[in-house]
């Protein structure tokens, strides 16, 4: 059998979004976004954190298309943008809690 490589380059992407949910912030906010839709402050809420760290995070991971952003007049409201990714976090959510 003869082993077809990965390009380099979908490595290096593939490498990226796991750096990114090596991170226990992102994580967290991946989770809530992947149950509701939210917007910086109600994210900042929820997990009891600052608004500039939350939106700093949210940058990252909407540099990586993991989430999106949807603008209402003023506010802005952040959602998964790739459920390809979001299933393997939670399949890993649920392979911790089957193994603990």
């Amino acid at each position: 059998m003869q082993y077809d490589a990965i390009d380099e380059s979908l490595v290096e992407d593939v490498s990226q979004i796991f750096k990114a949910l090596s991170d226990p912030t992102r994580i967290k906010i991946l989770h809530l976004l992947f149950q509701q839709e939210c917007s910086v402050t109600e994210i900042a809420e929820q997990l009891k954190m600052n608004q500039s760290a939350i939106s700093h995070q949210l940058k990252y991971l909407k540099q990586l298309h993991l989430v999106k952003k949807r603008r209402d007049k003023t506010m802005s409201y952040y959602s998964p943008d790739d459920y390809h990714v979001m299933n393997v976090l939670e399949q890993t959510i649920e392979h911790s809690k089957h193994t603990s």
